[in-house]
């Protein structure tokens, strides 16, 4: 996978810092990485960079993405650093999973959790459109990939309605699973409504991985979750439009 230009969100740390770290050291890296966090002079920061400070083409930019004025001035400087290009590749990556049952959930849990993990990359999507289309048009001899200009969505299996009866009793985190099934829907509605100027729309299920959402007992670590991804993320192709895929390539029924 060669996309010149990306743009990820959530990178302070877990599979944002990773996909960052893994992307830039990559033999043949991409031209600028966008990694976006909420407030880059925190401390848990720090990593984020200190890999920036190592690698000129990791850009920092600030971002609340539930927050209309911080999508617009981080907009700004991203149009400001592409100089002209287009941008091929968002990764709407930020999202939170507080613990939420159908005992324990209310709305005021359910607006929160919609908020980051739909509404923020919703918000994003739309503002960085005219970027993901002129990269289209820049690259309109190639076929439909990361490579050209794409959205991906990062989902997860729980916000499979099949897959429900499956997982809801190991976990039932409620409000996550509406908002990652509600994400699931935008992508699709991003896939058709993006499809004649040449993006790619695909959600993507990392797997339970040992992050602060995963928890350290998750089977996967960052690392190997990261790694399937990014060969996931170049082999994508137009049959991937619209649809969820996990980070091992799989389909995911929706």
């Amino acid at each position: 996978m060669a996309p010149d230009r990306i743009l990820i969100t959530g990178c302070n740390r877990g599979i944002g810092y990773e996909l960052v770290r893994q992307l830039i050291e990559q033999r043949n890296p991409p031209k600028q990485i966008f990694a976006t966090c909420r407030d880059p002079s925190s401390h848990q920061n720090k990593k984020l960079i200190e890999l920036a400070t190592k690698y000129p083409k990791v850009i920092v930019i600030k971002l609340e993405s539930t927050d209309a004025n911080s999508i617009n001035e981080a907009v700004k400087e991203v149009e400001k650093h592409l100089n002209g290009a287009g941008l091929n590749l968002l990764i709407n990556n930020a999202g939170i999973m507080p613990d939420s049952t159908l005992e324990s959930a209310d709305s005021a849990d359910f607006s929160n959790v919609y908020n980051t993990n739909v509404i923020g990359p919703f918000l994003l999507s739309k503002a960085l459109l005219p970027f993901l289309k002129k990269a289209a048009v820049e690259h309109h001899q190639k076929p439909f990939s990361c490579g050209k200009s794409a959205i991906i969505n990062v989902s997860t299996l729980l916000g499979s309605i099949e897959k429900t009866p499956e997982t809801f009793a190991v976990f039932p985190m409620l409000s996550y699973r509406c908002s990652k099934a509600a994400l699931n829907m935008l992508t699709q509605c991003q896939s058709v409504g993006y499809k004649s100027s040449g993006i790619l729309c695909t959600a993507l299920h990392p797997g339970w991985v040992q992050t602060d959402l995963g928890g350290p007992h998750a089977p996967l670590t960052v690392e190997q979750s990261v790694e399937g991804i990014v060969k996931v993320l170049g082999s994508l192709s137009e049959k991937h439009s619209g649809i969820l895929v996990s980070w091992e390539g799989n389909v995911i029924p929706w």
